[in-house]
């Protein structure tokens, strides 16, 4: 395929999510093989967090935090790290592998996303108004800057949304989600700051209701840490 061939040969294509979910379906590709086509084509951010840097104890933390889903993550929202109730509760999120590791990307570059997260409308431009708001700290930062451009390009939504530059605070949200399995989940989400490093957030979601309480249990791939009965 001539379009592939210039991707490998680093020519600049633009490409978005969906043309390249094709394109894999099309060319049968497995994990690793999508994933470096995703890199190829530069739909996903060239520059993640190091895992390395940060303390074993905030890990600890966030294992213990589980049964509640759980990750940390930057100002970009790069996802550094999640518990196992939080890989459980989105492991049907895509529609192919994730490859972003970031939670606008997730949101902003998946094909489905107003299927299975319910009130996109609303939650979607208050995501981007938080990032706005954490981007003052990092204006020129030529990895903000390159990140921002990608997704602007990739998702028509979120350079819209980057356009109004609107910002927000930090605050409790209401998020609700649609799962494959278990259906319609109203959860609570509160970022928690890490102060002694930099820019590092836990992001834990608690369930709104005993309805969502018990349903979120059933998404767990191992019935170690389910929610006890109500």
């Amino acid at each position: 395929m001539t379009w592939y061939t210039w991707l490998e040969q680093g020519r600049s294509i633009n490409a978005s999510a969906q043309v390249l979910d094709a394109v894999a379906r099309t060319l049968q590709l497995n994990q690793v093989e999508r994933e470096h086509l995703y890199q190829l084509a530069e739909a996903t951010p060239r520059y993640l967090a190091a895992a390395s840097t940060v303390p074993e104890s905030l890990f600890e933390m966030l294992r213990s935090l589980d049964p509640l889903p759980a990750s940390l993550i930057n100002d970009r929202y790069d996802v550094i790290a999640k518990n196992a109730a939080y890989e459980d509760l989105f492991s049907a999120w895509h529609s192919m592998p994730c490859v972003h590791h970031n939670t606008l990307w997730c949101c902003f570059a998946e094909p489905n996303r107003r299927g299975v997260f319910l009130n996109y409308e609303d939650e979607a431009p208050h995501l981007v108004a938080r990032l706005r708001a954490e981007y003052a700290k990092h204006i020129g930062d030529p990895e903000w800057e390159e990140d921002i451009r990608r997704l602007a390009e990739h998702s028509s939504d979120f350079a819209e949304l980057w356009a109004r530059h609107e910002v927000a605070a930090p605050a409790e949200r209401i998020r609700r989600f649609m799962h494959p399995v278990v259906g319609q989940l109203v959860l609570a989400n509160t970022e928690l700051a890490v102060p002694a490093e930099g820019g590092l957030r836990m992001s834990v979601y608690v369930p709104k209701d005993t309805e969502t309480r018990l349903r979120l249990a059933d998404t767990r791939a191992s019935a170690k840490t389910t929610f006890p009965a109500a």
